[in-house]
């Protein structure tokens, strides 16, 4: 299996107005092959405190136990020697089985620490769109030096640590 970058978003909505736009967004993403989506899982908490929640994936039941599996051997690789990958894959297999990374206790998890009224998703989204460049990168040679995402709120900080530079 192949696997790009994979990224956890997690995201609070007070009061959200669902009008089928980020649904509309993701639908284009995913079928333009740009992402691929791992897990969702998406928590409304009621104004009477009750909880409703979806999930989805795009991984069919053996993909899921395919990509636990891969994900459990790199972390069993990382922590031991090849029975520890080993061991740890069928450990990710098994985590995935249900075709889900988030189980029915992170629902309770994610209910519990947001509002009456409002709504939380976290996503996990492997970003096929990388895959290629990833593929190019190594046939040259290229070593990954450092990776990082640079968010509007980083950009605004820099400016702030040089005006407090400058005064």
């Amino acid at each position: 299996m192949t696997m790009g970058p994979v990224q956890m978003l997690v995201i609070g909505f007070e009061h959200g107005r669902f009008e089928g736009k980020i649904a509309e967004e993701l639908k284009r993403l995913r079928e333009n092959d740009v992402i691929r989506l791992v897990d969702l899982l998406f928590v409304q908490k009621g104004d009477d405190g009750d909880l409703v929640s979806l999930q989805a994936s795009d991984l069919s039941h053996e993909e899921a136990m395919e990509f636990g599996a891969l994900a459990g051997a790199l972390i069993g690789f990382g922590y031991g020697d090849e029975e520890t990958a080993t061991t740890a894959a069928i450990a990710g297999a098994n985590e995935m089985e249900d075709g889900h990374f988030f189980d029915s206790d992170d629902v309770w998890y994610v209910g519990d620490a947001i509002p009456p009224g409002s709504s939380a998703a976290i996503a996990l989204f492997e970003h096929r769109w990388a895959i290629p460049l990833r593929d190019r990168i190594l046939d040259a040679g290229g070593v990954l030096l450092a990776d990082e995402w640079i968010h509007a709120k980083d950009l605004i900080a820099v400016g702030i640590q040089a005006a407090e530079a400058t005064a």
